[in-house]
């Protein structure tokens, strides 16, 4: 199964890192240095408080269905009837509530405009995310792997064009992002519905009200565990627009710092859409989990540690060279926030595992704690220290996450599962000393930068986090070949 994993993850990993950084750090940072801060804040604010109810479009569906179809395969079809019905009358009720919160937090009419034609391209994700789980939990990890850069590789080309192409008599304009991601999910959405008409034959939509009630009282921990985690995750930027004076600049300041972590968390959050389904298949036919388990622990959490020390001595460097405003500010909030990557990444393992297993109740129940502590220091935070104090908020609740998380699978699963942690403490320790020494070389700050990574490759074949032996096993050994 270890090699099941890697050779998909390989391909998985490939591809997005090919076309979702490149939007990410290439056309999206362009947009907001073109738009400026304010603008792009006034967007960023908006699209974060469409994610955050977004839990209502889907309402645990993609994540209850990919592990049900990776256990049950013949349910695929039957699932499928009935909750493209479910999907539609969920969107509606999205609807309702947003345009509900958004009118009672003060929300304006030219605000309105814009967050419901986001209403309408979360609609849209949120069915091409449930489509792509029949996928994903059918194994077909190949075709899901294509699919999962479509929308971004049809954006790119739209407002690459846009931004570059001369066909506007004016300078691109916010809404035309807003505009580009509706058209790029629609055409998404339909390449991915008639791959699953290949599979599953033609899919008649029906209402049989028992079935729907039962499929979604299923998935209501699921929902709830959803809800929470964009919560947590997301609150920050709405809080900042809402709370200061100004809000929109200082969204803006933080979403350049935020960049590149959403580009660092795609990494895991791979993993996670990769490993949800093969946890829940192994887990079912009672096979042991503890090698996969710190096969990939240590497969995302070396690079992310690395990342984020880096991240953390050359921060100021790394936002001077991508914006032309704010540099100083984002630069600050962005190495705060590149450590929070490393619990993101960690989270993305041990909380995937935990949802395989069923331990939805525990997961629930920290979520909910972290809500609260997430938005009391917010509260706390953002009058005093601005964007910072998001940055800060954020770091600490995610690592109270990580860390539980950690601890409540060592209590699930009765086998030894050996995590390494102590080396992985002695990397970190060791990637930090370094990266403070790199500050007193006397070469261009890129090569510095740079060497933080060959010397934790070399510090990790130190310390045997990484086996080159054991990496060809992966791949040659005949035990992992019969997977």
């Amino acid at each position: 199964m270890k090699r099941k994993f890697l050779t998909n993850l390989i391909l998985l990993v490939l591809l997005n890192a090919l076309v979702k950084p490149f939007w990410l750090l290439g056309v999206d940072r362009t947009i907001q240095n073109v738009v400026g801060a304010a603008d792009y804040g006034f967007y960023f604010s908006l699209f974060n408080f469409s994610i955050i109810l977004n839990i209502l479009l889907d309402f645990g569906i993609t994540n209850f269905n990919n592990r049900d179809i990776s256990m049950h395969r013949q349910l695929v079809a039957k699932y499928l009837s009935n909750l493209v019905t479910a999907k539609f009358l969920l969107g509606i009720i999205y609807a309702i509530v947003s345009i509900t919160i958004a009118w009672l937090i003060g929300y304006k009419w030219f605000q309105m405009k814009l967050l419901l034609i986001l209403l309408l391209n979360q609609f849209v994700s949120s069915f091409i995310l449930y489509l792509r789980s029949n996928i994903s939990g059918l194994h077909l990890f190949k075709t899901d792997s294509i699919l999962s850069v479509l929308d971004r590789f049809l954006m790119i080309l739209i407002c690459g064009i846009l931004l570059w192409g001369n066909v506007t008599q004016t300078a691109f304009r916010i809404e035309w992002l807003v505009y580009s991601q509706t058209v790029s999910y629609l055409i998404t959405f339909f390449v991915v519905f008639i791959i699953v008409l290949t599979r599953t034959g033609w899919i008649r939509p029906k209402f049989d009200y028992l079935q729907i009630v039962s499929l979604l009282k299923r998935s209501i921990p699921f929902a709830l565990l959803g809800l929470l985690m964009s919560i947590y995750t997301r609150i920050d930027s709405v809080m900042l627009e809402r709370m200061l004076v100004d809000g929109k600049v200082q969204t803006g300041i933080y979403a350049q710092a935020y960049r590149i972590l959403e580009a660092g968390s795609m990494i895991g959050y791979l993993f996670a859409m990769l490993l949800l389904p093969i946890f829940s298949r192994m887990l079912n036919n009672k096979e042991q989990i503890g090698q996969l388990l710190r096969f990939s622990f240590l497969l995302i959490i070396l690079p992310v540690i690395t990342l984020a020390v880096a991240s953390l001595y050359y921060n100021y460097e790394l936002m001077e060279l991508l914006y032309h405003k704010h540099a100083v500010e984002s630069g600050q909030i962005f190495g705060l926030l590149m450590f929070s990557l490393v619990f993101i990444s960690s989270g993305y393992i041990f909380g995937t595992l935990l949802t395989a297993n069923g331990n939805l109740k525990q997961l629930n129940l920290l979520s909910a704690i972290s809500v609260v502590l997430n938005v009391v220091l917010n509260l706390l935070l953002i009058p005093r220290y601005q964007a910072i104090g998001s940055a800060i908020a954020s770091v600490i609740t995610l690592a109270l996450v990580a860390f539980t998380q950690v601890l409540m699978v060592k209590k699930a699963f009765t086998e030894f599962i050996d995590l390494s942690l102590i080396k992985v403490f002695f990397f970190l320790s060791g990637l930090i000393l370094y990266g403070y020494l790199t500050e007193y070389f006397e070469t261009a700050w890129y090569i510095s930068f740079f060497s933080i990574f060959i010397f934790a490759l070399l510090l990790s074949l130190l310390l045997n986090l990484i086996s080159l032996k054991k990496l060809r096993e992966v791949f040659y050994m005949d035990q992992f070949l019969q997977d």
